[in-house]
């Protein structure tokens, strides 16, 4: 993911609280986390304030105007866990710069069963939507079942690419 930030920032869409975005930044990769959540966002800047790490958190959000506040192409490398928001998929793409990446994971319709999870249908991605969503990346890789940290979370994962031409 370094090699990504280096392209461009690394953008950590709807962060939360920055598990993602810490990670990131305690490897030298600085971040900018978007949420909508202020409280979260505050907790995200005292951890990355407390380490000194090249975090930038910042407040939105990402389900009114259908774009992320950063210029086109200026992005490296987009990550996306447990957020779903179709209408921002043309954004995401928009957003990435040429060999630019994406990780995207996030529900799948399956999880539903499991009782936990979010409770609307919206939220969750029909069979092989993920891919779907992102027709001018190039997908590197997919997978859709239980997830490798919580195998009882039944998910999509994505790492797709930008093409370079």
């Amino acid at each position: 993911m370094h090699e990504a930030g280096e392209r461009g920032a690394v953008v950590d869409l709807a962060c939360g609280r920055g598990r993602h975005a810490l990670h990131l930044a305690r490897a030298g990769t600085p971040v900018i986390g978007l949420d909508r959540n202020a409280d979260h966002l505050r907790e995200l800047r005292v951890f990355a304030d407390r380490e000194e790490l090249p975090v930038d958190a910042v407040r939105c959000d990402l389900e009114t105007r259908h774009r992320i506040p950063v210029l086109p192409g200026s992005c490296g490398a987009i990550l996306v866990f447990r957020f779903l928001y179709r209408p921002l998929a043309q954004a995401i793409e928009a957003a990435l710069q040429p060999g630019g990446v994406l990780l995207y994971e996030t529900f799948a319709m399956a999880h539903r069963e499991t009782g936990r999870g979010p409770r609307r249908e919206a939220f969750y991605l029909e069979a092989d939507e993920l891919p779907a969503m992102f027709p001018g990346l190039d997908v590197v890789a997919f997978e859709e079942g239980p997830d490798g940290d919580d195998p009882s979370d039944i998910t999509q994962r994505l790492f797709a690419r930008k093409p370079l031409g």
